[in-house]
């Protein structure tokens, strides 16, 4: 069991993922961040997806910023540990296609 949170395209194609253990906290945080906590099943997501708007993956980015409290434009891997840096993609892979396509769709599985 765990978590697998996947980006999708219009295209269906997968364009972000993140995976965690089911008993890894970063998982939660990546539901807080995404406010979508109702697809958290526990040891797994609900299986459930949602689409998300430009400005609801901004405001993710923004509060990832605010939690690992940098003011300055976040490099993968600069300082972080790899569960940040696979957080920090996740977004910023998610708001490239919301940017491109108008929004994105994440599974929670």
């Amino acid at each position: 069991m765990g978590h697998a949170i996947l980006g999708y395209n219009k295209a269906g194609e997968v364009i972000a993922n993140a995976h965690f253990s089911m008993g890894n906290y970063n998982a939660g945080i990546l539901y807080s961040l995404l406010d979508s906590q109702k697809f958290n099943a526990g040891v797994s997501g609900s299986g459930d997806s949602s689409v998300f708007t430009i400005q609801q993956i901004e405001k993710a980015l923004a509060a990832y910023k605010v939690f690992i409290n940098n003011e300055e434009p976040l490099i993968e891997g600069d300082y972080l540990n790899p569960d940040q840096t696979q957080i920090l993609k996740f977004i910023k892979n998610c708001l490239a296609t919301a940017q491109k396509e108008g929004s994105v769709k994440v599974l929670f599985a």
